[in-house]
């Protein structure tokens, strides 16, 4: 615990740090603000790369061993099922939110945001074309466990690892030793992050100067509604979190809020909740999660239960039909909320990963996809609560779903 908290210190100065380094050059050296920028940055890639490193093997390695552990495979099924009903229902309210909150306050109605330059958006919208459901299934179903895990395509990593551990689990006794060596991999693997945490000051310090010193304080005033309006939406679904979180968990919500504290914090500063998932799982099962229930469904948690990334997706689709005049009728709008329920699924837990969904479903819907440029100058600010958010989505869903697989438990032993 005590390194925990050294840790979230470290990870606060190197904030505070970040933004007066950023702001200083910024507004004293405007002129190489670029250039500045496009190397400090090189700190906080460097520690995305880091953890971007092991989590395919953290992924494949924990999930088989989750799945095998459990044995029986009405468990694995049991606690499937419970983690999916909280992935789609915790969905459908992610993006009900921003869909009433956007329709609501219209932060698109009369917006004086012009864009002098869509440069910014080129490379969005040439790697993004309308949505087909080839994309989906070529996008969810891998054609080589290779090929995904040097991509980090986490939901195709789960997809595999859910077959291997299966197949492994209905082998016996003879699939032991893969398990065991899979399990010290999972351990070995641990350990790294405990290493590659410690880089976590110096890439938040990186990642938030670069920010800063590009876009300095202007950026805030200039799409305050927007941002305030967002912000709001933000609150609004921290709050209906944690009152289901505290139904379900009581005063050991506050417990878990401490545990995780360091998790957010990297997650809202480098906007990547993929950067924290290492770490995730560890505090977790200090928390007092099993290994098991953790191991299965976090990963899955990843690609099926962004939260923060859903609430943006209609908040921000919904925005840019406002700004640009476009009227949808309630019917149109569900009818969106519905596809982005499926093309939302598999979405990297990286920065900006789900602006190509915003994208793609702009052109479906006949909205210009080039919009997409109003908000990308700030998109970085609102990626850091939207990445934050997500980590705070998938530690109540775990722990929820070991506070449902720990009670017939409970029960069984009583009556015994």
């Amino acid at each position: 615990m005590k390194n925990n908290n050294k840790l979230f210190i470290a990870i606060i100065i190197a904030l505070v740090l970040g933004v007066g380094l950023g702001a200083f050059v910024h507004y004293q050296y405007p002129d190489g603000k670029v250039e500045f920028a496009k190397n400090i940055k090189l700190f906080g890639t460097i520690f995305i790369r880091l953890v971007q490193m092991i989590i395919a093997p953290l992924v494949f390695s924990t999930l088989v061993v989750g799945i095998a552990k459990m044995g029986d495979m009405k468990m694995v099924g049991r606690v499937g099922a419970k983690a999916m009903a909280w992935f789609i229902t915790a969905s459908l309210v992610s993006l009900s939110v921003g869909l009433v909150l956007v329709n609501w306050l219209k932060p698109g109605k009369g917006t004086s945001i012009k864009m002098d330059d869509l440069s910014s958006a080129d490379d969005l919208l040439k790697n993004t074309n309308s949505f087909s459901l080839e994309q989906f299934v070529t996008h969810v179903v891998p054609k080589s466990v290779i090929e995904a895990m040097a991509t980090n395509e986490i939901l195709q990593i789960v997809i595999f690892a859910i077959l291997f551990g299966i197949a492994l689990s209905s082998m016996g006794k003879i699939g032991n030793p893969i398990m065991k060596s899979l399990d010290i991999v999972s351990h070995v693997i641990l350990k790294m992050v405990t290493y590659i945490m410690w880089t976590a000051p110096l890439g938040v310090f990186g990642a938030v100067a670069a920010a800063v010193a590009n876009y300095g304080f202007e950026i805030f005033s200039l799409y305050a509604r927007y941002l305030v309006d967002f912000a709001l939406g933000i609150v609004v679904l921290w709050i209906l979190l944690l009152l289901v979180g505290y139904m379900i968990l009581g005063n050991r919500l506050w417990t878990l809020l401490k545990r995780i504290k360091s998790p957010l914090l990297i997650a809202f500063s480098t906007t990547s909740s993929e950067a924290v998932f290492p770490k995730l799982v560890e505090e977790l099962e200090r928390f007092g999660c099993k290994s098991k229930i953790v191991s299965f469904t976090l990963p899955l948690g990843y690609s099926f239960n962004l939260d923060g990334s859903m609430m943006y997706m209609t908040f921000a689709s919904i925005f840019i039909a406002q700004v640009y005049g476009v009227h949808m009728s309630l019917g149109e709008q569900l009818t969106m909320l519905l596809v982005l329920m499926l093309t939302s699924k598999g979405v990297a837990g990286v920065p900006r990963a789900s602006l190509i969904v915003v994208v793609a479903t702009c052109a479906m819907f006949g909205i210009p996809p080039e919009g997409i440029a109003l908000i990308l100058p700030i998109d970085h600010f609102c990626d850091m609560a939207r990445s934050m958010t997500n980590v705070l989505g998938n530690a109540l869903a775990t722990t929820a779903v070991d506070k449902w697989e720990s009670e017939p438990e409970t029960v069984t032993q009583e009556t015994a």
